[in-house]
């Protein structure tokens, strides 16, 4: 799940002390937990605007006078707010200041919907229906396996006819969901080892399907 970090300054506090945020941003961005961030510039060179009875209302400056300012952010992807809250106190500002800790909005019906999916997907497979199992998939899906790179459920089907598909147990997976698109990250256990899974879905009419699939060895 993503997570945005307010880093908000205090004019007020000594930060000559405060540790550098480059050995922080390059821990987490390695790790793959920071996505994203920037420093922003001051609060005295921002704009305010409302819109009131049809007029836009400029005003120059931040949108509320506090010590305390927003002067950056950090985007993360965590399996937690527990995880969130840790990488944020890891964040130097957070010796002078403060980090707010906010959730991006997630669709959690679509991310339901997709689990479930994923769970019959794997029912199928385990019970070695391929009809069912083809049916978790869009007709024009890709689905790259070991180096073997299938398109569309006719081929994946034909495939399947002559070795089987593989069974499989989903050890653990992230869903992001944006809109009518989506992404997983899985860790499963095969009839060939542990694999890894990135899977692209497509919201298709009342529905979600599969439209990609890429299975790679889980080498760590």
């Amino acid at each position: 799940m993503k997570y945005m970090l307010l880093v908000c300054g205090d004019d007020t506090n000594d930060a000559s002390d405060m540790a550098p945020v480059e050995p922080w941003v390059d821990e987490l961005g390695d790790r793959g937990v920071r996505l994203h961030g920037h420093r922003l510039a001051q609060p005295a060179d921002a704009v305010t605007v409302r819109v009131r009875g049809g007029e836009v209302l400029r005003t120059d400056g931040p949108f509320a006078e506090t010590k305390e300012y927003v002067a950056g952010f950090d985007i993360l992807e965590c399996d937690s707010l527990e995880e969130a809250v840790r990488a944020a106190a890891g964040h130097p500002v957070a010796t002078v200041g403060a980090l707010e800790v906010r959730p991006f909005w997630e669709d959690e019906d679509a991310e339901g919907e997709i689990r479930r999916l994923d769970a019959a997907l794997t029912d199928a497979l385990r019970a070695g229906d391929v009809e069912r199992a083809l049916a978790c998939y869009a007709r024009d899906a890709q689905v790259v396996a070991d180096g073997r790179a299938e398109r569309g459920v006719e081929a994946l089907r034909k495939a399947w006819s002559e070795t089987g598909p593989a069974t499989r147990e989903v050890l653990e997976s992230r869903i992001h969901v944006d809109e009518s698109i989506a992404f997983g990250h899985a860790l499963v256990r095969t009839d060939g080892g542990l694999r890894r899974v990135t899977t692209g879905y497509r919201n298709v009419g009342p529905r979600w399907l599969i439209v990609h699939e890429h299975v790679t060895e889980a080498t760590s």
